[in-house]
């Protein structure tokens, strides 16, 4: 039987009410198999731990983290700390640290949601959208000066390198001849970036020749909205900068729905280092300790974990459990317009692959 390492960690707000969720799934899911068991390490790290450390983690914390198989994540951020340092002391430390330059999010509406495009079928919308998630925007290059006087000047530059940009790319046409439709939009803002976006047309250009089985096209970012509310069907894959792609992401995820429902997955594709799972939604702190926030983001997360630990029929079945779930208007948060709490959902999932798992060997 094979064990699994994974680190959990659940980080600030209702990550401390999601991480734990996510594990009594995989929890449940090991109980009705005899391939696998998980093997969970917990590590304390965010807002509390910086209150009392003065660091959201600590400076050797990577180093704990390469044994696992993969890591479980929950959100960073807290309303007494500067958001900048949350993102970046734990988060992006992790991303960064352990190359998972590819960050991967999957769209669609799930069974029994009301998605607020009226006129968009299930399979209208289904998108995963490759984001760029090591350099570009959020490169943390740049500086202050003068602060505090009239000429008090800040510069962030975007750092985008062709070694970068090839090979977010190359995964992106990767995915996408995975995918039936076999299609990918490059989304980028070359009319008014004209260097580094120029670059990145270019590339792309190269790189599709690698993949002539791959329909492509082009698109600049701010008709990418217009074209994911008015023509949904017109896109499949989708591949964007670091920053372009972690907007266009939410707008995905409120298009499919809510961002509770939304997963997440920061790769490193030739698995040098562990990936890392987690839902889009943020710490939410104005519902922490209630016991309101959606768990199917994070459950949608435990799906592509599953799918990256090369255990396709685990996830699936997470997935139809999930799909189970938000058919049943009852068990909808209230994000989605339903009274059922954190608890009740989690439950609800684990009852349907005990059932499952029941029936089958029966």
């Amino acid at each position: 039987m094979k064990t699994y390492a994974i680190a959990t960690i659940p980080g600030d707000g209702i990550g401390k009410e999601v991480i734990p969720a996510g594990q009594q799934v995989l929890e449940q899911l090991a109980a009705t198999s005899d391939r696998f068991r998980f093997d969970f390490e917990n590590f304390d790290w965010g807002g509390d731990y910086y209150r009392a450390h003065g660091v959201m983690m600590p400076a050797d914390g990577l180093d704990a983290l390469l044994d696992k198989d993969a890591i479980l994540f929950g959100s960073a951020g807290d309303p007494d700390i500067p958001d900048h340092i949350t993102l970046w002391g734990l988060r992006l430390k992790i991303c960064q640290g352990l190359d998972q330059y590819a960050n991967v999010r999957p769209t669609r509406v799930l069974p029994g949601i009301d998605a607020p495009l009226k006129r968009c079928g299930p399979k209208d919308l289904d998108w995963v959208i490759v984001r760029e998630n090591s350099e570009g925007e959020y490169s943390g290059v740049g500086g202050r000066v003068h602060q505090g006087h009239p000429i008090e000047t800040a510069t962030d530059v975007s750092i985008m390198t062709r070694a970068g940009v090839e090979r977010i790319l190359r995964h992106a046409f990767r995915l996408a001849a995975s995918r039936p439709r076999k299609q990918l939009t490059v989304i980028t803002k070359s009319n008014a970036q004209r260097h580094a976006m120029v670059m990145w047309d270019e590339i792309a250009a190269e790189v599709a020749r690698e993949f002539p089985d791959v329909r492509w096209d082009k698109e600049l970012v701010d008709a990418a909205t217009a074209r994911m509310v008015n023509r949904p069907a017109t896109l499949d894959t989708i591949v964007a900068t670091n920053l372009h792609a972690d907007i266009l992401s939410d707008l995905a995820a409120a298009l499919a729905g809510s961002l509770g429902i939304a997963p997440t997955g920061n790769i490193d594709p030739e698995r040098r280092y562990p990936s890392m799972f987690e839902p889009i939604h943020g710490s939410a702190f104005d519902i922490m300790g209630k016991g309101l926030a959606n768990p199917i983001g994070t459950f949608w997360s435990v799906v592509m974990l599953l799918e990256h630990l090369g255990e396709d029929e685990a996830a699936a079945r997470v997935m139809q459990a999930i799909e189970h779930v938000t058919a049943n208007p009852a068990l909808h948060t209230r994000d989605l317009g339903g009274q059922a709490g954190t608890a009740t959902v989690t439950q609800a999932v684990c009852d349907y692959l005990a059932q499952t798992a029941t029936r089958k060997a029966a």
